[in-house]
């Protein structure tokens, strides 16, 4: 089975997405921090990682650092409609896609089968 890693420090949020994965029989991996996320990327990388650009502790510098290591895995951050200039150098730093957190929350389980599919 495909792992997807995310980085996400809200515990309501996480298991909102635990729970989805879980109906879905799609293994998912939390990091709740950017070190963290780095750290697990390195050790088995996943198929898909997805990141909260709202996560107190470094999304952005983790991104940033898995760009500049050549970074392949597709992923998908999300955040506040609103923060447009964030979302800009969340792509700047490799994301394949930025999406307001109300459109991930709507698309979670389809972006997580769509991974493992």
């Amino acid at each position: 089975m495909a792992q997807i890693l995310a980085l996400v420090d809200d515990i309501f949020f996480q298991a909102k997405m635990q729970e989805t994965a879980r109906k879905l029989g799609v293994e998912l991996k939390i990091a709740g921090t950017g070190d963290a996320l780095v750290a697990a990327v390195t050790d088995a990388p996943p198929a898909l990682i997805l990141v909260d650009l709202n996560a107190r502790q470094g999304p952005l510098a983790a991104l940033e650092k898995l760009h500049a290591a050549g970074n392949q895995i597709p992923v998908i951050a999300f955040l506040s409609h609103v923060q447009v200039e964030l979302a800009e150098r969340a792509r700047a730093a490799g994301c394949a896609q930025v999406l307001p957190r109300s459109k991930f929350t709507q698309e979670l389980a389809a972006i997580l089968q769509s991974a493992v599919s």
